[in-house]
Parts: structure tokens; sequence; C-alpha cells
């Protein structure tokens, strides 16, 4: 069973003409991390707003964890967590007091210092978040979203503007949800993001999906298969077409030069790919 089955969902915003989605179509299956990549206004946002419920008026057929989207209730929120791109917090309230609100609302919550130990920020639990530093604050979005357990976790831009150290506790965090078995819904922008966490990713443009695939397989399809070698002192930069490259004398020739720099493969990024599917840029 796919833990999210949408299939040809569409949506309209009130007093607008043109629609937010067009036919948008995927599967999830459990344990996936599964990428929602676009530029802004692509239709990322509509999309995760459909599937944590908070937009109901839209045509086509949203399955959760096996049950009608629009079947679900209140007990939705026992099973999913949501961490929004920008911080939400009492913030003259400290961290702990914060995560015992919002957990007093679920059935089964795990405690508060359980959560502040999963993001690393148990050592901050008593501080007003308003002393907070902007990733402490992200983390702590993210031990909120956390806090019922769910089998279902969506992100939105989860490393976006934080600092690389910070960045990298985010992404081993979702890293360890995966390995527990939550299945994670990313949207995102941020490429390097989707090729370091996605099993697969889709490509949203003007509310359409382009394509769907795993990172590694889409830079294959899309990407360039060849070898640069820089040789000499300006440098002087060659380039090799990666088919047959063994059987190249010219190639094999500069390999044997005493001014050899370097020799690498031209690695295909997501951004490439993306440019290359949907004719369009990230920013």
């Amino acid at each position: 069973m796919s833990i999210l089955e949408v299939e040809n969902v569409s949506y309209t915003y009130p007093r607008s003409s043109k629609p937010a989605l067009r036919g948008v179509s995927f599967e999830v299956p459990p344990g996936e991390v599964f990428g929602f990549l676009g530029p802004s206004g692509a239709g990322k946002s509509t999309t995760q707003r459909i599937l944590i419920g908070l937009r109901r008026d839209y045509a086509g057929t949203v399955r959760v964890l096996g049950r009608d989207l629009r079947q679900w209730r209140g007990d939705y929120y026992e099973r999913i967590g949501v961490s929004f791109e920008l911080p939400n917090h009492y913030v003259k309230l400290t961290a702990r007091e914060n995560l015992a609100l919002f957990a007093s609302l679920y059935a089964t919550p795990q405690s508060p210092e359980w959560a502040l130990e999963a993001v690393a920020l148990l050592e901050h639990a008593d501080k007003p978040v308003a002393q907070l530093s902007k990733g402490m604050k992200v983390r702590l979005n993210l031990a909120r979203a956390l806090l019922n357990r769910p089998d279902v976790l969506f992100l939105d831009e989860p490393t976006a503007g934080l600092d690389p150290v910070t960045a990298k506790a985010i992404r081993a965090l979702i890293r360890e949800q995966q390995d527990a078995g939550v299945t994670v819904f990313l949207t995102t922008h941020d490429m390097a993001v989707a090729d370091a966490l996605c099993t697969r990713v889709a490509f949203i443009v003007d509310g359409e999906i382009r394509v769907i695939g795993r990172p590694a397989a889409l830079k294959r399809r899309y990407g360039r298969r060849a070898v640069r070698v820089e040789t000499g002192g300006d440098p002087n930069v060659h380039e090799f077409p990666l088919e047959g490259i063994a059987d190249n004398a010219m190639f094999l020739a500069l390999l044997r030069r005493s001014d050899l720099h370097t020799v690498h493969t031209l690695e295909t990024t997501l951004d490439d790919v993306f440019v290359q599917v949907t004719g369009r840029s990230l920013t």
C-alpha cells in the first residue's frame, strides 16, 4: 500500500482564473523520502496544503495511509507531522513549555524531553524561544512535528537559510526518521538537499509535474557523459565523451603528459536536469 496516493488533482484559488495545480498525480511508498521540487509559485506549497488537510476544495483524489483524505477528521493529525519553513512558536515560553503545550493536544505523545533530545536541543530546554537562534527554532519546529510519532512527516524547506552545521544536523535527523520507517514528503527548491536526502523526486512547474524519478537515474538519463582533462600552465582544457574513452588516443596521450593537472568526469547536478527537463531555472 502506498502511503500517499494523489490522482489527477487540480486546484484553483478563489478569485483566480489560473489553476495552481493541473492534474497532479504521484504515489509515495512507505519509508520513502519523496522530494517535491520546483521554483517559487510552482505549486509545491499548494500541494502540501492539500495533503495536510488545509485545502479540501480540490478536484481529484487523495488517499493517505489507505484512506481518502476527505474521510479523515481530527484523527488525521495523530498520524502526520508538519514542519513549516518559518519557525512559529510562542516566543515567551521556553522550548520545553512550547512542546508540552502541543503534546497535550495528542492522545499518546512523546515527552517534550524526548523530542528535544532528538533534535539536540535538550540543553536549551528551559530557554525562552526568543533567545534561541534561527537554527534552533527550526529544530524546535521539527521536534514539535515529531511529538506524535507520525507515520508521515511533511517538511517545507527544512534547511533554508541555515548555517552548514545546522543544515547537516537537520539532514541527519531526516535520515534517522526514514530509517525508523517514517515516510517523508519534502518540498524544496534546494537541489543539493534533494540529491542528498530523497529516494525519488518530482519536478513541478506551473502546477504540472514534468518528471518523477530517482536522482541518480535522472542525472544519468539527462546528464552529459564526458571527461575533462586540464593540462599546461594556462591551463588547456580538453573534453572527451565517456563512451570509448579507453581507446581514445588523444586522451591516453594527455594522461602521459608531465604537465597534467586534473582529470575528472563532468557530473550533472539536479539543477542541470531540472533546467533541461522543464526549461526553467529554480529562481
